[in-house]
């Protein structure tokens, strides 16, 4: 699949990073020749240093020809204007990214398809969104439905005196058939589990469930889901005036912002919300707004270090449920190891949501990247494919991957060594990050 990237910026760079380990014929365009490259010299793709809205500049990428052009540079006019450039030369799909989020209004939606732009990604609003998820599954980490929720992913982290720890997975899969063990992440390292793993206090475990049985997780978990209220906020950014938006009156909302001119604009903006012209770094100014009394904290300022920090102070108040926008990829997995709660990133959810774009020809992988190294797959399985060969006990998959669960006939089911997986099986494989394209032979 021939991809454009147009743009060399955090969402750009690491898009391009994860295609290309894809092995897709990908194509970067910025007019910054440094970015380009660092990109060039560690990665398999190509650049074009140039202005994405120029046609020459995209005829020299080899527009023409392209499944897929994303546009993602800081600015969104831009973006769209390339966009239209694009489709007016013969990219096959076009995507932008935009600030604005009326833009993503559907009765909009065929206005931008008439000028070139098939997609929109607003990523403030994929932050929101999967921090209203975090308020209304509290107990989790991380929640992702699959086919219309036929199937839960949901990753959990393992307290002291939870009833899994210290089981092996071989033991639970002759006693339990409601969940599968898809992955665990122990130690900053993602591990694929086979039976003799063993459940260990602090690991972030990845379970598939189906919806009916999700809530079967708490209790062996340790844990327990809270009514979410009363919210403080850090930092008066797109996603926290997006987040009072979408929420509408499900939560009781404080913003707590330094800048008085920033603060002004959200109390016209957030009605719902009190605003406060204070600086939440500050624990004293957390306690005068209530922080012992908040059913949630959630940091979402331009400094993912302060966003950990304070996360980590607000956890020493009290609160159960922390939320820490952590834009620095590299600071993902200390995040996720420290008493933090959710951890969201607007590069990995963006990256997500364009993944999930990239369909085959037959419209028939989805993926889901908003884990930092492991890929979710959806991938129909093909008639005379190896997975449908044999029971998956016998197919002798590799340590790499694992399959989760499956939809046939539209209803989401669990797997397990005796599951033979028939042609038209939409299959929901767990691997780790880099590995996809490898996973897809055995369906195809």
């Amino acid at each position: 699949m021939k991809i454009i990237i147009a743009g060399c910026g955090e969402v750009g760079s690491h898009l391009a990073k994860l295609l290309s380990r894809e092995e897709q014929d990908i194509t970067v365009v910025d007019e910054d020749s440094t970015k380009l490259a660092i990109l060039d010299s560690n990665y398999n793709l190509l650049t074009v240093q140039g202005r994405p809205t120029s046609f020459k500049t995209l005829r020299q990428a080899g527009v023409e020809g392209c499944d897929l052009f994303i546009a993602v540079t800081p600015f969104e006019t831009r973006n769209i204007v390339a966009c239209a450039i694009a489709r007016s030369l013969g990219a096959e799909k076009t995507v932008a990214r935009v600030d604005n989020f009326e833009f993503k209004d559907p009765d909009n939606r065929n206005f931008f398809a008439s000028i070139g732009t098939d997609d929109l990604i607003y990523p403030e609003y994929l932050a929101a969104l999967e921090i209203i998820t975090a308020l209304k599954h509290n107990w989790v980490r991380h929640w992702f439905e699959l086919h219309d929720g036929e199937l839960i992913l949901v990753g959990v982290k393992l307290r002291d005196g939870a009833p899994l720890i210290g089981k092996l997975l071989k033991d639970l899969g002759r006693t339990i058939h409601d969940f599968h063990v898809a992955a665990i992440k122990r130690n900053h390292e993602t591990i694929i589990p086979r039976g003799d793993d063993k459940l260990l206090s602090n690991d972030i475990v990845y379970f598939m469930t189906t919806r009916e049985h999700v809530d079967n997780l708490i209790p062996l978990c340790g844990k327990i889901e809270r009514r979410i209220h009363d919210v403080i906020i850090m930092g008066g950014s797109r996603i926290a005036r997006q987040l009072c938006q979408m929420a509408g009156d499900k939560f009781n909302f404080k913003i707590l912002d330094p800048d008085r001119e920033k603060c002004l604009k959200l109390s016209e903006q957030c009605h719902n919300a009190l605003v406060i012209n204070a600086d939440a770094r500050d624990t004293d100014v957390l306690s005068d707004a209530g922080i012992t009394d908040a059913d949630a904290f959630i940091a979402i300022s331009d400094s993912s270090e302060s966003n950990i920090l304070t996360c980590l102070a607000a956890k020493e108040f009290g609160v159960k449920k922390t939320i820490a926008e952590v834009e620095n990829l590299q600071f993902i997995s200390e995040a996720e190891g420290l008493n933090i709660g959710t951890v969201v990133n607007k590069k990995l959810l963006a990256s997500s949501r364009i993944f999930q774009m990239l369909l085959d020809r037959d419209t028939s992988t989805s993926k889901c990247l908003a884990l930092a190294d492991a890929e979710v797959a959806e991938i129909v399985a093909k008639e005379g494919s190896k997975i449908t060969r044999a029971p998956i006990k016998d197919l002798r998959l590799s340590s790499y991957m694992t399959i989760a669960g499956l939809i046939r006939d539209g209803k989401g089911q669990l797997v397990s060594g005796n599951t033979t997986i028939q042609a038209g099986d939409r299959v929901v494989v767990f691997t780790l990050d880099g590995v996809i394209h490898k996973v897809e032979k055995l369906f195809s």
